[in-house]
């Protein structure tokens, strides 16, 4: 029996990094899984998002862990289709108990005065808009069961300080982190938690890319994202440059098992100390 046995999880962002990661960690605790992912590019950001091909990856990831996954592309942006996702996977298995509203996108560093609008706009739609959304189809069915149920909601450790260079982006999560807490106060009487977790720098494609890594080491022709891991270190508390997607995935389940059965409201860093961090 493992600690999500019987239960249900719907996941944005799924089909690769952190949004993966926490879809094969809940599936291999019991869990069955409905997946959504954009698996196209989004045009402000200057990096390639997941494919078909990866989300069908994450796909036979789970189903390796023998439970079962209902998967569909879906923009968060994109009300309808993030609610047809979720209400053909809650027919499909039943029901619905958890919800990570995990998809988002990066920034690279760029001054808040030279930010283009539509660069602000579309950072809002995304990582604000986007994660609403997926509660806003999410809750009703997490209630509908009468079980309870947790709600995590992917912020980052730019929602917990002020961090030069990344305005829309650590307004953006700042949002989230006070959405959380709102929510958590509108469903508890429920037995539903809503908890935010905030990672510092993840081992993913997005921070390993060419403008995110080349605005780390702009003194380099071209820099690799093991040429910021002197820089990146400095940020923390612990010895690393960043940390791995399966530890944010550890915090996740934690949160949403019974383990974390006390705790709602909460703003959980997984960022190596960076936000903790004096004089960081």
């Amino acid at each position: 029996m493992g600690k999500l046995t019987g239960q249900v999880a719907f996941i944005t962002g799924a089909a690769r990094g952190q949004g993966r990661a926490h879809a094969v960690k809940l599936a291999s605790e019991g869990a069955d899984i409905i997946a959504v992912d954009r698996c196209a590019d989004v045009e402000t950001a200057r990096y390639p998002m997941a494919t078909e091909a990866d989300l069908a990856e994450t796909v036979r990831l789970v189903e390796a862990t023998g439970r079962t996954v209902a998967a569909s592309i879906a923009d968060t942006r994109d009300l309808d289709a993030l609610q047809n996702a979720v209400d053909a996977g809650v027919q499909r298995f039943g029901r619905l108990d958890i919800a990570v509203a995990n998809a988002g996108i990066a920034a690279a560093p760029t001054m808040s005065w030279d930010l283009a609008p539509e660069a602000f706009r579309e950072m809002m739609d995304i990582n604000v808009t986007g994660v609403w959304q997926t509660t806003k189809v999410a809750i009703p069915h997490i209630l509908a069961g009468g079980r309870g149920g947790s709600v995590i909601l992917v912020s980052s450790m730019a929602g917990l300080r002020g961090v030069p260079g990344i305005v829309h982006y650590a307004s953006a999560k700042h949002a989230v982190a006070g959405m959380a807490k709102s929510i958590a106060n509108e469903v508890g009487w429920a037995n539903i938690r809503v908890n935010s977790i905030h990672p510092g720098n993840v081992r993913t494609t997005m921070i390993d890319n060419e403008p995110m890594v080349r605005g780390f080491r702009p003194d380099l022709d071209d820099p690799v994202l093991d040429d910021t891991a002197e820089i990146m270190q400095k940020l923390n508390l612990l010895p690393l440059p960043w940390v791995e997607a399966e530890a944010i995935a550890d915090a996740v389940l934690y949160l949403v098992a019974d383990t974390g059965r006390g705790i709602t409201g909460a703003a959980l860093p997984v960022d190596l100390g960076t936000s903790a961090k004096f004089g960081g």
